[in-house]
């Protein structure tokens, strides 16, 4: 993806989660809000409460950030989603995860 793609601004993030929709599946929690740009964003969050550890909490995050990135055409145009993990996704495979990333995206309506 694009760096143009990511959510990267705080002031964003707080829009996202004061307007946004919300949907939960397992242990993922999906915020969605539509955007004027013709383009989506993406923000993943991963928390201190998930991993004490930086090493385990990056590869929760590119393992979410490649999910997303297998299903950037399916995505609707014009979002903005924040993808926050939760404390189970700790003991999760890829494929796992990839298969919670697609019926989330599927259940928030984003997917096409």
């Amino acid at each position: 993806m694009k760096k143009q793609n990511f959510l990267t601004k705080k002031k964003d993030f707080e829009l996202v989660f004061k307007r946004g929709r919300g949907y939960r599946k397992d242990f993922l929690y999906l915020k969605v809000r539509n955007n004027d740009l013709g383009f989506s964003r993406f923000g993943i969050i991963v928390s201190k409460k998930i991993s004490n550890k930086a090493v385990e909490r990056n590869q929760i995050k590119r393992r979410l950030r490649e999910a997303i990135n297998s299903r950037e055409q399916k995505i609707e145009k014009g979002m903005d989603i924040v993808v926050v993990a939760l404390s189970d996704i700790k003991n999760k495979k890829f494929n796992e995860i990839d298969k919670c990333v697609e019926q989330s995206f599927l259940r928030a309506g984003v997917c096409l």
